[in-house]
Formats: C-alpha cells, structure tokens, sequence
C-alpha cells in the first residue's frame, strides 16, 4: 500500500457514513479534491487539505496519523 492509498482508507474509515459532498462541505475543499484523493489522482494530497478535512471531521491532524495503517510509513 502506498502512502496517499493510506491517506484515502483513513478517510474513509473516519467519515463513516458522511458522503463526499458532505465531507467537502464541512472541510471547505472542493468535493474533486477528496475525489482525486479517492481515485488516486492526488499521489500526494498536501498536508493542509488533510488539515481541513481533519478540521470537517472535528479531529485533529495526530488523530488522523495515529492509526496502524501508518505504521509501516516512515514519514518524519
């Protein structure tokens, strides 16, 4: 798995049963934003749409990388 593969199951693990729309919505990004993320356009979403949609989902951004998922990324 690669990282914005990663980046992509967190969210949608995180979303839960919110749609896309919704998400864009409360993040205040463009819904083709968290698309390209979904579909693998973005190889490299940037750390302030993440920051955002973290800020739509009310978590903060050590929540969002805290997850085993990462584990396995050395991102420092």
């Amino acid at each position: 798995m690669e990282l914005h593969e990663a980046v992509a199951a967190r969210i949608d693990e995180l979303k839960g049963d919110i749609t896309i729309n919704k998400l864009a919505s409360l993040s205040k990004i463009r819904q083709s934003s968290i698309n390209n993320i979904y579909d693998g356009s973005s190889k490299n979403p940037g750390i302030v749409t993440i920051s955002k949609i973290c800020k739509g989902l009310n978590i903060s951004l050590r929540h969002f990388f805290d997850a085993p998922i990462f584990d396995s990324f050395d991102i420092l």
